[in-house]
């Protein structure tokens, strides 16, 4: 693959996390804006060259960094806007809901859990008490842009209850432009190792891609916390189709056209050992009524051509594995298959991806992954090396000895072959001094011709203004 350079302009800087970069064009306008949403809730856009707030949401936001020393997967993490948008105003959001902190489904810090495949227990494991052991709720709304300017909400799509605060999905909404339906990419409810197996449960609604019709009207104002498609009303289960599942944590979907079709990408974030991106041009989707009518009568329910990502079993192209170093020598680890039976079980069912990357590469033309942050398909000519290829953004360029940190920017090239692709790192020549620089999203233009990449200067969403918005440009 071909080395690509590329040169990074500053838009916008001192803002707060930067999770979702996309632009539109407002009602009434003639030009395409940049607009940036933060963790913390602000929606900024970019009007020549000034900055401007389009929507401050933050007193409806859950509290931030409290329980995790600063870090946090919660809060604003999806903002799309209606195909129509220009002329019907409807734009949604998806975000972690102000003072719905709960104690967690399991105890210990988010992260804590690891199998143990000598103790068939921690294979097994249940998500119980739901009402009381969670960690927050999510919610997916409706909101207008009044003809004054002010965005006002319409309506709640969906409330959903979430068992730990990472792995809510981020750039977590986005339209297709097959279907018109709006999608929705969540992750598998977080903790590590998915302890539940959320995401292989056909009645969970973590750990899936789904699609909302939002042209149906299910005249529900205030819609249940679940965490269960059967626990939806059936208007609101009508309105839903899964796409996908096996999900562990997804910076969203995006959509290339080919031809006269579509290729969709997804990243899947990794555990510890690869962080992989997918690709799948025919699918499936399978109506919520007939999972739960499966579920009810206790039927399998035909699956093929069903798209299935494989986690927990499968992380990427390997059985998941669980990492431990080996006492007598620090520079070896030895890989456990976590959960093998399931590794079985979904061997055939499950897509392979397009590539997966590693955390450790011993090869010195790649770097050591951290997370996938963004996938982008660029169909500009103005950065030739990546012109119709797919970029993505990995946080941070992993136990790399030079400080300050910074985050990796790569692209892979498409293929239809379903054979596992090669990348190739996109060198970068701009000086972020002795600030980190932590990749954290990656966003694209309508018509995906310039590509936008949002960094933060700490991996803590309580550290504020350390956001900066920059342009991939020749």
């Amino acid at each position: 693959m071909i080395k690509a350079k590329v040169s990074l302009r500053p838009i916008v800087s001192k803002l707060n996390l930067p999770t979702v970069l996309k632009t539109a064009i407002l009602p009434g306008d003639s030009i395409e804006r940049l607009f940036i949403a933060t963790q913390v809730g602000e929606i900024f856009y970019i009007g020549n060259g000034v900055i401007r707030t389009f929507l401050d949401i933050r007193p409806r936001i859950i509290k931030l960094g409290v329980s995790s020393g600063g870090y946090d997967e919660r809060g604003l993490v999806g903002l799309a806007f209606h195909p129509q948008f220009y002329y019907n105003r409807l734009f949604y959001l998806h975000y972690s809901i102000a003072g719905t902190q709960g104690p967690g489904a399991l105890p210990g810090a988010f992260e804590s859990f690891k199998p143990n495949p000598c103790d068939p227990r921690t294979l097994s494991q249940r998500w119980t008490n739901r009402e009381t052991q969670y960690d927050h709720i999510d919610t997916v709304e409706e909101w207008i842009l009044q003809s004054n300017g002010r965005p006002q909400r319409r309506r709640t799509l969906l409330n959903l209850r979430r068992p730990f605060l990472n792995h809510n999905g981020v750039n977590s909404l986005n339209f297709s432009p097959e279907t018109g339906k709006l999608v929705l990419t969540t992750g598998d409810g977080g903790s590590g190792y998915d302890p539940f197996n959320l995401s292989q449960d056909d009645m969970e609604i973590a750990g899936k891609i789904i699609e909302i019709d939002v042209a149906k009207n299910t005249f529900i104002d205030n819609p249940p916390i679940v965490t269960r498609f059967n626990e939806l009303p059936v208007a609101i289960q009508e309105t839903l189709t899964v796409i996908a599942k096996g999900v562990r944590n997804i910076p969203g979907i995006s959509y290339q056209r080919f031809y006269n079709r579509y290729i969709k990408y997804v990243g899947n974030v990794g555990q510890d050992l690869v962080e992989s991106i997918f690709s799948f041009i025919q699918y499936k989707p399978i109506p919520v009524t007939q999972l739960v009518q499966a579920y009810l009568m206790n039927s399998e329910i035909d699956q093929e051509g069903f798209i299935n990502f494989g986690w927990r079993g499968w992380e990427g192209a390997f059985p998941t594995s669980i990492i431990t170093g080996c006492s007598a020598n620090p520079a070896l680890t030895q890989k456990t298959m976590a959960y093998y039976d399931e590794a079985v079980k979904t061997s055939v069912q499950r897509l392979l991806p397009l590539i997966s990357y590693f955390h450790e590469d011993p090869r010195t033309d790649k770097f050591k992954a951290t997370a996938l942050t963004g996938v982008q398909p660029y169909m500009g000519n103005e950065i030739p090396a990546i012109s119709g290829n797919v970029v993505f953004t990995d946080l941070a360029r992993a136990k790399e000895s030079q400080l300050p940190v910074r985050g990796a920017l790569a692209y892979t090239r498409i293929r239809t072959d379903c054979k596992l692709n090669d990348f190739s790192v996109i060198e970068t020549d701009y000086n972020f001094g002795s600030q980190s620089a932590y990749y954290v999203s990656l966003g694209t233009n309508l018509n995906q011709t310039r590509l936008y990449l949002g960094v933060y200067g700490s991996t803590k969403v309580a550290d504020a203004n350390q956001g900066t918005v920059l342009e991939i440009v020749p």
